[in-house]
């Protein structure tokens, strides 16, 4: 089957709004009294018209009615994990392909932290759900993130490329980064993707200007876009600031 990017990006870019953090953080790390209400980042979403909002399966269960009447495009992320344990990482799966499609999904999202001794499991459960995903159209995005014992003293910069190369051999259709190093180390890490298309994170919050300035730096990288979260929503303008990643996406 056909896989349908074309409802997760405009033109070949894309900007999406994440909000996994509860999960990976805890409440108090990340949320205030208005962005801890998912309906408040949902309406963020709609009014800066972002390519797909990310939501763990239990926010897009609990929520479902509101995001369909939305019409902003659904990810399901379909592992996590807290941030409590602070053992090797490994992110297993808590949503299934056929849940997250139930829920209106038009994507799913799974974590690989490369480096981790965990990390074949996850290879491994990665492989069945894209397989699971690509029979039913539905792209699957990668987020891949070098840590564990395995990445102890090796630059970040050249970690952040192996984990595009990773994308591209698994067979993701989209591989979402950390930035690290120059413009020319994220070109080359974009390079690495090949024919996989690259989002970079948001990353923890900046001053808007910055975090602006941040934005053309991706895109000139020749990445498709960016997947923010925390820079968005916890702004005290994020649909003015919705505004301007926007302009520079499709500039």
């Amino acid at each position: 089957m056909k896989i349908r990017l074309s409802k997760i990006m405009k033109k070949g870019k894309a900007m999406y709004l994440a909000y996994d953090q509860g999960l990976e953080h805890g409440p108090e790390m990340d949320f205030n009294d208005k962005n801890i209400d998912p309906l408040y980042v949902l309406d963020i979403a709609k009014r800066g018209k972002f390519n797909g909002i990310v939501f763990q399966k239990g926010i897009a269960e609990k929520y479902n009615n509101e995001i369909k009447k939305s019409k902003v495009p659904l990810i399901v992320k379909l592992n996590g994990k807290t941030s409590l344990y602070k053992g090797e990482p490994y992110s297993r799966q808590l949503c299934t392909v056929s849940e997250a499609k139930k829920l209106g999904a038009v994507a799913v999202g799974y974590t690989i932290y490369i480096g981790s001794e965990k990390e074949s499991k996850m290879m491994s459960e990665f492989e069945k759900i894209e397989r699971e995903a690509h029979k039913m159209g539905l792209p699957v995005i990668v987020w891949i993130y070098p840590r564990g014992a395995g990445i102890e003293g090796k630059d970040k910069s050249e970690l952040m490329a192996y984990a595009a190369r990773v994308g591209l051999e698994i067979g993701a259709d989209i591989v979402k980064l950390h930035p690290y190093g120059d413009l020319n180390k994220m070109k080359w890490a974009v390079k690495s993707a090949g024919r996989t298309k690259v989002i970079f994170a948001g990353g923890e919050k900046m001053d808007d200007n910055k975090f602006v300035g941040y934005v053309k730096n991706v895109m000139n990288s020749g990445a498709m876009g960016i997947a923010v979260g925390r820079n968005v929503w916890q702004s005290e303008k994020p649909i003015e600031l919705s505004e301007k990643i926007r302009g520079i996406i499709w500039k």
